[in-house]
């Protein structure tokens, strides 16, 4: 039988040890930011029926979406950690407590053309808040202070949180009388930073026939600037134009005066009139995250506040908020740009017994008292030279060896190795212990992520 070559498809992400470490560190640090927010963790399945994953139907998504047989079955992959989420409620609705609030850290698969910084196969890391019926504007006012405490405790210290209100602009357009083309005006509107204004309006009044003086208002409008009382308090001219647009501009300034009793600072959080996300979804505040020192990054965290998650599976009115981050995208630019911290450690062991004796009980019983204390322990019992044992420790970037022979058994003592900085100690198992602790304490200060 002739042998294949091992490969990696293409788009798919496959990490070696010390990388897949970071990247644990990352997901753990996620999980204990969200539930200190009282998120409940949630799984799915990988694999939906196809007629309830694609409920929706059409679109992009459908193009893109890894749909396959099996028996009589027609089955998917899920694309997204929304639609789960959607079926999930609607089907345990009556065994669940509203709000409900969930977080999910789940991989998901799309068959879109691979490119750098692209995967068809990726995590993501959502929360959402699903009401019954109603939800108050507190949750929309809270995930801004979630994203920060996030990406806080990450280590990104030079990050802003952009956020606007969909009824605010729906309001603004349908006081101009353009709410059929609002969609394509905000898609236009987006492509400000890369083409900007000259061009947009140039779009606006040729491609989508918006007559000059609209235009003209519409460049004005997404180009109100400064800080976020300034933004707030030119919206305020505005008002009583339209009731969804004071509708909106209401809840967006609900969400700005509960930011500093939620703990955001200023300069991580501005209003950004030209963010629009999901048209056909999103209906109150909406959020983007970007890195300040990376803007060719785009959008790291997104989401925003949604009507009814289960539209299609109950008639029951749920409406919710969320956000959603691309981790492994996410993940790939930080390596890329040099931003995972080095020196946090990614070895799959604190320390590395080495026995020298032939029986093997003073190792074992070893083990398992510094295992009881909560350090990672790995016996290497191979029939290897010595050196080609500490090159092991070596290679994976084991802090700490211990060599336990004869004299050390006799003695009640333990021979400890500081690989990092070559210093070795003879002490009980107790002292030794304390002195791992106190060393792995060390070494864990800091952050994942490195500006």
């Amino acid at each position: 039988m002739a042998k294949q070559t091992p490969r990696t498809l293409s788009g798919f992400m496959e990490l070696l040890p010390a990388p897949q470490q970071q990247m644990e560190r990352i997901m753990e640090t996620l999980r204990k930011t969200y539930a200190l927010y009282g998120f409940t963790p949630l799984d799915t399945p990988i694999i939906e029926s196809s007629e309830v994953l694609l409920a929706k139907g059409g679109g992009e998504t459908e193009k893109q979406i890894y749909r396959f047989q099996k028996g009589d079955a027609d089955l998917s992959l899920r694309f997204d950690l929304t639609v789960p989420l959607a079926k999930y409620v609607a089907l345990h609705y009556n065994d669940l407590t509203f709000p409900f609030r969930r977080y999910q850290i789940g991989k998901v698969y799309r068959g879109e053309r691979a490119q750098r910084g692209r995967f068809r196969e990726f995590y993501q890391a959502d929360i959402d808040v699903i009401g019954d019926g109603k939800l108050s504007i507190l949750n929309e006012a809270e995930i801004p202070a979630i994203i920060y405490k996030t990406f806080s405790a990450l280590g990104l210290k030079r990050f802003r949180i952009r956020v606007n209100n969909r009824k605010i602009l729906n309001g603004f357009y349908a006081a101009l009388g353009l709410t059929e083309k609002a969609g394509d005006i905000m898609r236009t509107v987006d492509k400000l930073e890369k083409i900007g204004a000259g061009k947009v309006q140039e779009i606006l009044t040729g491609d989508l026939a918006v007559p000059p003086e609209d235009a003209k208002e519409i460049i004005e409008f997404i180009s109100i600037t400064g800080d976020t009382q300034a933004i707030l308090t030119a919206l305020e001219t505005r008002r009583g134009r339209n009731e969804t647009f004071d509708e909106g501009l209401e809840e967006l300034n609900t969400v700005v005066q509960y930011l500093g009793d939620f703990g955001v600072p200023a300069e991580n959080f501005a209003v950004d009139l030209t963010i629009a996300r999901g048209l056909d979804y999103y209906t109150g505040t909406v959020y983007e995250t970007v890195l300040l020192d990376h803007p060719e990054i785009g959008s790291v965290c997104s989401g925003g506040r949604y009507d009814n998650l289960a539209e299609y599976y109950a008639e029951k009115q749920l409406p919710g908020v969320g956000i959603s981050i691309g981790l492994t995208r996410l993940f790939y630019v930080l390596g890329e740009q040099g931003m995972l911290n080095p020196e946090l450690p990614t070895a799959p062991a604190d320390v590395l017994i080495l026995p020298m004796t032939e029986d093997l009980s003073a190792a074992i019983a070893l083990a398992t008292e510094l295992r009881e204390n909560g350090i990672r322990v790995q016996l290497h019992c191979e029939e290897k030279k010595f050196k080609q044992k500490i090159g092991y420790a070596d290679k994976w970037k084991i802090p700490y060896v211990i060599f336990l022979g004869e004299d050390e058994i006799q003695a009640g003592v333990v021979a400890c190795k500081d690989m990092q900085t070559g210093e070795q100690t003879k002490l009980d198992p107790k002292a030794t212990i304390y002195r791992i602790k106190a060393g792995l304490d060390s070494q864990n200060k800091g952050f994942v992520i490195k500006e």
